[in-house]
């Protein structure tokens, strides 16, 4: 369920657990960051599979996907898709010493 819905809460669940006694309601989260995975899966086939598109017909584009699809299943890993505000503080200041260090070395390029 889509929290970004009206049909959240308890509320929304005990509605549904008295009309379906066997459902269970599960909100999705607030970000819809289950989205994430799909799309990291997708990003993964466009770069694996489908570039480059040298395909001559459906069939092989059929085969590549189902072989990619086997192998995938057998070595998968779950995606680690966690950022925390501390990650970011992290990367904000990572990317803050790499633009100043190369302000420096553009500075002293102009210099000399």
């Amino acid at each position: 369920m889509d929290n970004g819905s009206p049909h959240c809460g308890k509320k929304a669940a005990d509605r549904l657990s008295a009309a379906f006694p066997n459902a269970v309601l599960i909100h999705t989260p607030v970000n819809a960051s289950w989205l994430n995975q799909v799309e990291i899966y997708f990003s993964v086939v466009q770069r694996k599979v489908v570039h480059p598109n040298d395909f001559t017909d459906l069939a092989q584009v059929r085969d590549r996907l189902r072989a990619f699809e086997d192998r995938y299943n057998a070595t998968a890993q779950p995606f680690q898709w966690k950022f925390t505000t501390s990650d970011l503080e992290d990367l904000l200041a990572r990317l803050d010493r790499h633009t100043a260090d190369h302000q420096e070395e553009s500075s002293v390029g102009r210099a000399t």
